[in-house]
């Protein structure tokens, strides 16, 4: 007699958490992230004549701009700073390209939500794949600028991989939360670029907190969560010591809160994004 084999049955009412099913999807389609990823470094520099190059290029030449036109706009001395500059730059750099690549990608992708079933968490995923990517390609001209301004490399450098990872979490976090909103309105994208461009200047970046009126400092800076992260980005390069353990602390809080509520936020209304976008 034949085997019947009995087919799952789908119960609505027996499902889980979306949160964790998606969490579990997303690591059943990490080849898709793989391809994405590759197929975003390449269409990026397929027609580039300095091809990958221009990853390091581009935020040298941010740099020196920047450089030029603060040092002499404040009477900037600080030594090293353009490895100052360079060094909060390509952690903002990340951070800003990473959460608006998430919202476009989930966007363009419209089409193939309605096609086929992919967690909807890919885009996103895929996109700080991305990002990683190329910051880790950045770190290349901020070892040459610090050599050549007289910042030395000092073993400390080998600590940059935890906060690598806080503001991964990080902008995975708020990468999901802007793209759960641009879903619903799309004027939220458009709006997210007036609020990188406040938050970049209000960030100690391209300036030295010591040149803040102090009255100042605990409200507008470090209350700012993207200080505490490019801090501990910037620390183990520029400074060449070792963070202490409170800045860890406050990072690895703000990165793993903002990534779980993140996460909450878009698998509670993924469902819904296939007949929005």
């Amino acid at each position: 007699m034949q085997r019947i084999e009995q087919l799952p049955i789908y119960d609505s009412l027996r499902q889980g958490s979306a949160a964790l099913e998606e969490l579990t999807e997303i690591f059943q389609y990490k080849d898709l992230v793989i391809q994405l990823v590759r197929r975003d470094i390449l269409t990026r520099y397929k027609r580039s004549v300095l091809g990958v190059a221009w990853t390091m290029l581009n935020p040298l030449g941010t740099m020196l701009v920047l450089s030029i036109a603060f040092s002499k706009a404040f009477g900037i001395q600080q030594e090293g700073y353009a490895a100052y500059v360079l060094s909060g730059l390509i952690a903002w750099t990340f951070f800003a390209q990473t959460t608006n690549a998430a919202t476009s990608h989930l966007v363009w992708g419209g089409s193939l939500l309605r096609r086929i079933y992919v967690p909807r968490t890919v885009f996103a995923v895929s996109a700080v794949g991305t990002g990683l990517v190329n910051l880790l390609l950045s770190i290349v001209p901020l070892l040459i600028v610090s050599l050549i301004t007289g910042i030395s490399i000092k073993p400390t450098l080998l600590l940059l991989p935890i906060p690598i990872i806080f503001l991964t979490f990080f902008a995975l976090g708020i990468g999901l939360i802007v793209s759960s909103i641009a879903v619903y309105f799309a004027d939220a994208a458009e709006m997210y670029q007036i609020v990188l461009t406040a938050w970049m200047y209000l960030t100690p970046i391209i300036y030295p907190e010591s040149i803040l009126d102090q009255r100042y400092l605990v409200w507008i800076i470090r209350l700012n969560p993207m200080y505490h992260l490019v801090k501990l980005f910037r620390t183990p390069v520029y400074d060449g010591v070792v963070p202490g353990l409170s800045q860890f602390l406050i990072a690895a809080i703000i990165s793993l809160t903002v990534l779980i509520a993140g996460w909450l936020v878009f698998t509670k209304k993924a469902d819904e994004f296939a007949y929005r976008v």
